[in-house]
């Protein structure tokens, strides 16, 4: 094995992520906005789990037109997230817990906020012109091609004071940089180099396999769904070359954990990005299992999700992982998404079931699973009331086009709760005191009112509940090899209602068995695994979600929504 300073170069394979969303997490100043020093009182609760890894998302300088994802200077943190010196104790306070911080990178644009950009706009012979992409109008003076943003309508800006367009592959005031410029990649190094030598352990690479454009930015034919140019820009021709040169430079020297957020890439690529061969991610977040509900890969259009595509999905990337030597980012939820446990499970009367079941059938895979802040207590979606209730620019944005496409303003409305990226974005429930123990003035955004039921507090001091069913798997991550080389196979074998798996290596056999419905479930077994149990030479239940838990047999009763793991020692 490997070491580098203190840790093994894998360090990062037996670790789980806590996801921190520091706006909504912890607000210590009665801001009615979470920060830094929020999450340092928290560390106890977030150690209590046995997380290794926290990662903070942006609390850089910015306008927070994307919740501080544009960013307007990389080397400062925002007041309304505290100081440089509120950082500094985090960090401190992490390494006492031997804990690690992974903070967000976000490089593939930054807020039109940021001095490169003033200076570019300022005029077309300025030094820092080139750090961002910019191109003349279209021959009817119109945008130079027809990109769309993610975030609803033209992915170029007209800059009047210099007769051009400037790329924004998401919101308006989000400039695409220019990675074609060696002084940006430059930039990017430096900055990197800074944080790691701030005491940071890891990075989360923000949209990262969008940075390399096609240099001739043509038109998209539609030839491709959904017709918006991302053919042009994902995964893009020199994508790999980049990441290698921040590897070679920045994460394989100071033998940081990086995960890189990959927009509706491919496993070929994933395997590339990975693969420790290719020297250059640790691991990787694609979203192809969270886009099951979206009818022709529309977001803003709904549809039951399609459970048998969710679990081939799964499968395909566990099994495509582990051939080609990548590793999996396991995760249910993040900022940018519904929780699952509304989207995919009961949220109401199976709700503590439900939690369970969505982490007992992904902590069992082979990946490092990755926790979202009030995942852990069963956070669902809020029960939402006026649109005038939500913050997230992309639901405000996409609820107008709504409109303009004719949804009557309640379909609109609708569409836009179901879907919002505010749905995760809800304050953290602590406790049931006013507000949930988020803050002392009035939140930035509204509290969800089931908090008197559904808080940490509560969960912390129940042996049985979501928060202590989380902390036992991430215990077995740590003491059972199997969970970290076990292979993939799966078993349930098309079952309307369950997903069952296996993980195999040669002493140990991993079996995950889960309920996704309401209804009790008779579930055989494969005849080609059930020989399995006849050979071994012991079964043990490691954990399940109800009170009473069915044997591991070639045919077992599962109860609504009754999620099991069991670990086979094998005869050898």
């Amino acid at each position: 094995m490997e070491i580098i300073g203190n840790l093994p170069r894998d360090w990062w394979r037996t670790s789980t992520v806590y996801q921190v969303y520091p706006k909504s997490f912890k607000d210590t100043t009665g801001s009615g906005t979470g920060d830094i020093r929020g999450v340092t009182e928290k560390l106890d609760y977030i150690k209590g789990l046995g997380i290794d890894i926290l990662w903070l998302q942006p609390v850089y300088v910015s306008p927070q037109n994307d919740n501080g994802y544009d960013v307007a200077d990389y080397y400062n943190i925002d007041p309304a997230f505290g100081t440089m010196e509120d950082f500094d104790e985090l960090v401190r306070e992490l390494k006492r817990r031997d804990m690690h911080l992974m903070i967000d990178i976000v490089v593939n644009h930054s807020s039109t906020e940021h001095r490169w950009f003033k200076e570019a706009k300022s005029s077309r012979d300025n030094a820092y012109r080139d750090y961002y992409i910019w191109r003349d109008p279209a021959a009817d003076g119109g945008p130079p091609n027809n990109w769309q943003s993610k975030f609803g309508g033209s992915a170029w800006q007209y800059d009047e004071g210099t007769g051009q367009y400037f790329l924004t592959l998401f919101d308006k005031t989000q400039a695409d940089l220019n990675w074609e410029n060696e002084k940006v990649r430059q930039e990017v190094v430096d900055l990197l180099i800074f944080w790691a030598k701030k005491g940071v352990s890891g990075f989360r690479m923000d949209v990262i396999n969008l940075i390399s454009k096609e240099q001739t930015f043509p038109m998209d034919d539609g030839s491709i769904p959904p017709g918006d140019g991302r053919k042009f820009y994902t995964d893009g021709p020199r994508v790999h070359e980049y990441v290698k040169e921040l590897n070679a430079k920045v994460f394989a020297p100071y033998n940081l954990v990086t995960v890189g957020e990959m927009s509706s890439t491919t496993l070929e690529n994933c395997i590339r990005y990975s693969n420790p061969e290719e020297n250059e991610f640790s691991m990787t977040f694609n979203f192809h299992h969270l886009k099951v509900d979206y009818p022709n890969g529309q977001k803003w259009e709904l549809k039951p999700y399609d459970f048998e595509e969710l679990k081939k999905l799964l499968s395909d990337w566990q099994i495509g992982m582990q051939q080609g030597g990548g590793w999996n980012a396991l995760f249910w939820n993040n900022h940018d998404q519904p929780r699952a446990l509304t989207r995919f499970t009961n949220d109401g009367e199976y709700r503590n079931e439900s939690a369970k079941l969505l982490a007992t059938t992904l902590h069992g895979l082979q990946g490092t699973p990755y926790v979202y802040q009030g995942e852990e207590i069963g956070m669902p979606d809020p029960n939402w009331g006026d649109i005038s209730e939500f913050r997230d620019i992309e639901s405000l944005n996409m609820y107008e086009i709504l409109l303009q496409k004719g949804k009557t303003p309640e379909e609109a409305a609708h569409i836009v709760k179901v879907r919002s990226r505010d749905n995760s974005r809800l304050p953290m429930l602590w406790d049931d005191s006013d507000q949930a123990g988020f803050t002392t003035g009035t939140p930035w955004i509204k509290i969800d009112e089931r908090y008197p039921l559904i808080n940490a507090k509560s969960q912390v001091e129940d042996p049985e509940s979501i928060y202590h069913h989380y902390r036992l798997l991430i215990e077995l991550r740590k003491s059972h090899k199997v969970l970290t080389d076990g292979a993939y196979d799966r078993l349930d074998e098309g079952h309307p209602q369950v997903f069952a798996y296996a993980r195999r290596n040669t002493e140990q056999t991993l079996v995950v068995i889960s309920n996704f419905s309401g209804e009790e479930v008779q579930f055989e077994l494969p005849k080609r695994f059930a020989a399995n149990l006849s050979a071994a030479r012991s079964t043990e239940l490691l954990l399940g979600n109800t009170e009473e838990a069915p044997e591991l047999t070639e045919s077992v009763k599962l109860p609504p929504y009754g999620s099991y793991m069991w670990i086979i020692n094998t005869i050898n």
